[in-house]
């Protein structure tokens, strides 16, 4: 990581990157827990992803150790499989159900 955002990360107190990353993966999972539509869905799994990065990220930083960082890179692979998979899946279900729906999914089974 680059020396001055290592100083920036370090200037901001660890508390307030664990607050900001418990709020957005709170927001992420009621998101998943709402809401219906598949897009949103997966925009709420991928805010998920992103508040367990900023949160490695930190205190990778923090602690100056640099494994924290070889785990976000793998969060990301993972977040870029998820959204290939996700969106393959939608563009079927569009074709198939015509709806968006999470809750059409059972439709696909025939």
């Amino acid at each position: 990581m680059d020396q001055g955002i290592i100083t920036a990360i370090r200037t901001v107190p660890l508390d307030h990157y664990v607050l900001l990353s418990f709020l957005l993966f709170g927001i992420g999972a009621a998101g998943v827990a709402l809401r219906r539509n598949t897009i949103i869905v997966l925009m709420c799994i991928e805010l998920m992803f992103n508040s367990v990065n900023l949160l490695l990220a930190a205190f990778s930083a923090h602690h100056s150790d640099p494994r924290g960082q070889v785990f976000v890179f793998f969060i990301m692979l993972v977040a870029a499989a998820e959204v290939t998979v996700g969106l393959s899946i939608l563009v079927m279900m569009k074709r198939i159900v015509d709806s968006v729906d999470v809750n059409q999914l059972n439709r696909l089974k025939g």
